[in-house]
């Protein structure tokens, strides 16, 4: 059947209705105008759900863009700043407006040749960043042992912990910290689940329980849309551009200036749960993972993050884990010159205070959320936290920013290399052995034991198919 037939038959079968004054409304007594007035103006002025820190996304993504070697125009500027006001005037009709341009404006921003940005090979595709990098051989491990079931485990609870521990604090500078609670070294608050990040990664975790190995960025993007109502800055971009049918790698970069922030970053630890000891196979999965959202340096941060995670499984000595990763990144792209810059400020620096403060210092053009100052935080924890989870914690934790997502991928690194016992009893919590989350389906509240098992099990799927194929 056609659609015009779909259509007809539609039309000629509807039967006329006399609706009463209440059922002719388009609205069911909501306050529509209210509900998108409410939305738009998250975009001009917002808090941050765990922490409360301030942020402004119309602002960041000017910023973003111009990190990624871009220009906007004056025009654009002058927007912002009416935008500003608008909203701070709660003049809906004029935000509206001032929003439709402004973005225009964004998507209008040209290349501009002076960046620095440009200095670097920007990286579009695995393939072109697989032949700059030499893969260390993959080294088996045993999925079927105690052990592995346990490594998992500790991976998932730390990443609880690390969450709940910087979804507390997130947003905010070292200094800021400091002066308003001092040495946090525990939890400031009662300790919980609800967290965003994981949301992804457990979308990831659903694809790759289908497709295993095979599991394609189509498929993620997919799962993304079924299970995950919305996002935040290039995650909630790469949601609309999927709904409209957009695909990646394009949903990444699509009117997306967000695609170089920690989004993709944030995620990285299930690409490498489940490629255990082989940093290509992590590396692979953590690209098509990371296209949905972002591009560029934005991937590699992703990729940086799963091959750690993946190296963790074989790797023990922490310091050795973050070099050999780093040198997983290509020389000549901008992230490498990145995290290699906070690997010699760790070297140099006696204590990570003064490391943070050069890696500040240097990126401070840079948005809190962005995945550059963000890595160099992980790489300063994981130094001097000399592979003690309560040191690591803490100096992840005061290093401020977005602390949730680096908390949350490091800390899993050293349950898989030292184990369960690393963890400190007075962390767990019994918010841990369920994770609630916002998302639609079974993973709106799935119990630690479950979602290691789901894990387990798919993780034996794929392999078991993978050996079939060879």
């Amino acid at each position: 059947m056609k659609a015009w037939e779909m259509a007809q038959d539609i039309f000629t079968n509807a039967k006329p209705v006399i609706r009463t004054e209440e059922e002719q409304t388009w609205t069911d007594n909501v306050d529509v105008s209210a509900f998108y007035d409410d939305n738009l103006a998250l975009d001009w002025g917002s808090n941050v759900p765990g922490s409360g820190a301030p942020e402004k996304i119309m602002i960041a993504a000017i910023q973003a863009l111009e990190n990624r070697g871009y220009r906007v125009s004056e025009e654009g500027y002058r927007l912002l700043l009416e935008g500003l006001k608008a909203n701070e005037d709660k003049n809906f009709v004029k935000l509206h407006q001032i929003s439709a341009l402004l973005r225009r404006e964004i998507a209008m921003a040209e290349k501009d040749d002076t960046s620095p940005y440009w200095n670097y090979t920007v990286y579009h595709s695995f393939e072109q960043y697989e032949k700059k990098v030499e893969f260390p051989e993959s080294i088996a491990v045993d999925v079927e042992t105690e052990e592995f079931s346990k490594q998992i485990r500790g991976a998932w609870l730390s990443q609880f912990i690390g969450g709940a521990m910087g979804t507390m604090v997130e947003g905010y500078t070292f200094e800021n910290l400091l002066k308003a609670f001092g040495e946090v070294r525990e939890y400031l608050r009662e300790p919980n689940t609800y967290n965003d990040d994981i949301t992804f990664e457990l979308a990831f975790l659903d694809a790759f329980a289908e497709k295993g190995y095979d599991v394609t960025s189509q498929d993620i993007a997919l799962s993304w849309v079924g299970l995950i109502p919305c996002g935040w800055s290039a995650e909630e971009l790469a949601i609309r551009n999927i709904k409209n049918g957009i695909f990646p790698p394009e949903s990444g970069t699509y009117r997306n200036p967000f695609n170089e922030w920690i989004g993709a970053q944030m995620r990285a630890g299930v690409c490498g749960m489940v490629a255990p000891g082989n940093a290509h196979l992590a590396a692979s999965l953590a690209w098509r993972d990371g296209e949905v959202s972002h591009a560029a340096n934005g991937i590699l941060g992703e990729v940086f993050n799963a091959v750690m995670t993946s190296l963790a499984f074989v790797e023990k000595d922490v310091k050795k884990l973050v070099r050999r990763s780093i040198d997983l990144i290509p020389e000549d792209s901008e992230y490498y010159s990145v995290i290699s810059f906070a690997w010699e400020c760790c070297e140099k620096y006696e204590t990570w205070q003064e490391a943070l403060a050069a890696c500040q210092e240097k990126y401070k053009k840079y948005n809190w959320i962005h995945a550059y100052p963000n890595a160099c935080c992980e790489i300063i924890a994981l130094y001097y936290g000399e592979g003690d989870f309560q040191k690591t914690l803490y100096v992840i934790t005061m290093c401020g920013i977005d602390v949730d997502c680096n908390a949350g991928m490091i800390m899993p690194l050293l349950a898989i290399q030292k184990g369960m016992g690393i963890i400190p009893k007075d962390l767990l919590h019994p918010a841990f052995n369920c994770l609630e989350t916002y998302m639609r389906g079974r993973f709106k509240s799935i119990s630690l034991d479950e979602l290691v098992d789901d894990t387990l099990w798919s993780i034996k799927k794929a392999q078991k198919i993978k050996e079939e194929k060879k």
